[in-house]
C-alpha cells in the first residue's frame, strides 16, 4: 500500500469523505480548520522516532482540530498531531475564519470563560506529552523495526476477546453479539488496552468476514457479532504456541504463497485432491508426515496465465516448510502437489489473520 497523499489545509467549510486509513491532517502542518465527525471513526497519534505513540480514538459527534484555533505562541497555528481514517468517516470542516466570526458574536464572558477552559486544556496536554512514555509504540526484534501490534499484544487482546465473549455473549443468528461497552470495560478499565489497538483487532475480524458491526438501540454502531467463538480460540492458541518456538521455527506463509492456498481452497469444489493409498518413502523432511492427498495444480496454473498473472509454483515453498504441502511432481501432463488437506482447511484462517496483522503493521510504520 502506498504511502497517503499529504493533506493540505483547505481553508475552506463544508463535508469531507475520507476512506480508511487516509489522513486527514499531519502533526506540525499549518491549521487553519477544525472538524466535526459526522460519521466513522479517527485515530488521533503523534510520531516518536521511528514509530507512533497511539493518543485516541475519537467516533460520531466528537470534535477534532480545535486546539490549533486557540495556539497564540506567535509562530502561527499547527497541528500537535495527526489524525487518520480507521474506517471510512465524513466530517465537517469549520475554517477558523468562520469560526472566528462565530466566536466574535458571543457575549465577551462567555467567550473568556472558552479561552480560558482551552487554555487550561493546551496547558494539560502540554504536561501529558512531558510524562508520556512509549507504551502504545512497540518495537519488533531487530533495532528501529516499529510494530502496531506485536505478537503477544495480539494474545493479550485474543485472549481477552474470547473470555468476555465467553462469558457475556448473547446468542445471535450470526453468531454471538456484545456490545461495544462490554468490551471496552474489560480492554480499558481492567487490562489497559490502547483503545486504538483494541478498535484495530475488531476491524481486522470484520474485514476478514468473521465479524459483522450492527447498531445498538441508540443506532450507533456498536454491536459486534463474532460469527465463531472457535476460531477465536484456535488464534489464541496458535499465537500462544508461536511465541515459546525460536523464531526460525515460527510459521511463515507469505502472500503469495497465501494466494496459492486460497486458491486451492477455491477450486477444491470443481477440482477435488485425490487421496494417497500407497505412501512412498519420505525424505528427511518429511518422512514423519503422512500426506493425504494429492493435489492437480494445473487447472490454477491455466487460471493464473490466462489472466496473464505471475505463474511461480516455487511460491508453495513456505507451505512445505510448515508440512502443509510436500512434494510435486508430474503426472499424464499434470502438476500434482502433496497436501495434507484437513490441516490446511484448519490452518488457512490463521494464516490469513496473521499476514493481516502483519501487513497493518507495515502499512502504520510506513504511514
Amino acid at each position: 500500500m502506498s504511502t497517503p497523499a499529504q493533506p493540505q489545509p483547505t481553508g475552506r467549510s463544508g463535508l469531507r469523505q475520507l476512506k480508511g486509513g487516509e489522513v486527514l491532517f499531519n502533526d506540525g502542518e499549518d491549521a487553519d480548520s477544525l472538524f466535526i465527525i459526522q460519521k466513522g471513526q479517527l485515530r488521533l497519534f503523534k510520531p516518536k522516532g521511528k514509530g507512533f505513540v497511539e493518543i485516541a480514538v475519537l467516533r460520531t459527534g466528537e470534535v477534532i482540530g480545535e486546539m490549533a484555533y486557540f495556539d497564540e505562541d506567535g509562530s502561527g497555528r499547527k497541528r500537535s498531531a495527526s489524525a487518520a481514517a480507521m474506517v471510512p468517516t465524513e466530517v465537517i470542516e469549520i475554517s477558523f475564519t468562520a469560526f472566528s466570526k462565530t466566536m466574535s458574536a458571543l457575549n465577551p464572558w462567555f467567550k473568556t470563560i472558552i479561552n480560558t477552559l482551552a487554555t487550561r486544556l493546551r496547558k494539560a496536554n502540554s504536561r501529558i506529552k512531558e510524562l508520556e512514555n512509549n507504551s502504545t509504540a512497540s518495537y519488533g526484534s531487530k533495532s528501529g523495526e516499529y510494530e502496531f501490534i506485536r505478537s503477544s499484544e495480539v494474545l493479550k487482546l485474543l485472549g481477552m476477546l474470547f473470555l468476555v465473549y465467553k462469558s457475556h455473549g448473547e446468542k445471535h443468528e450470526l453468531g454471538i453479539s456484545l456490545h461495544k461497552k462490554t468490551i471496552d470495560l474489560y480492554s480499558n478499565d481492567i487490562f489497559s488496552i490502547p483503545e486504538v489497538k483494541m478498535d484495530a483487532l475488531i476491524f481486522t475480524l470484520r474485514d476478514l468476514g468473521w465479524l459483522t458491526i450492527a447498531n445498538d438501540q441508540e443506532t450507533n454502531p456498536f454491536v459486534f457479532i463474532l460469527h465463531n467463538l472457535d476460531l477465536l480460540r484456535s488464534l489464541f492458541i496458535f499465537y500462544n504456541t508461536e511465541k515459546h518456538l525460536p523464531n526460525d521455527k515460527r510459521m511463515k506463509i507469505g502472500a503469495n504463497c497465501e494466494m496459492w492456498l486460497e486458491k486451492i481452497l477455491e477450486s477444491a469444489p470443481q477440482n477435488p485432491p485425490r487421496e494417497i493409498t500407497n505412501q512412498r518413502p519420505r525424505d528427511e523432511f518429511d518422512k514423519s508426515h503422512r500426506f493425504t492427498h494429492w493435489f492437480n495444480l494445473s487447472p490454477i496454473i491455466a487460471d493464473l496465465k490466462a489472466r496473464n498473472m505471475p505463474v511461480n509454483p516455487d511460491h508453495l515453498d513456505d507451505a512445505r516448510s510448515v508440512q502443509l504441502l510436500g512434494e510435486r511432481m508430474m503426472e499424464n501432463g499434470e502438476t500434482l502437489v502433496e497436501i495434507d488437506f484437513p490441516k490446511l482447511q484448519k490452518l488457512y484462517p490463521t494464516i490469513k489473520f496473521v499476514n493481516t496483522i502483519n501487513k497493518a503493521n507495515r502499512e502504520k510504520a510506513g504511514s
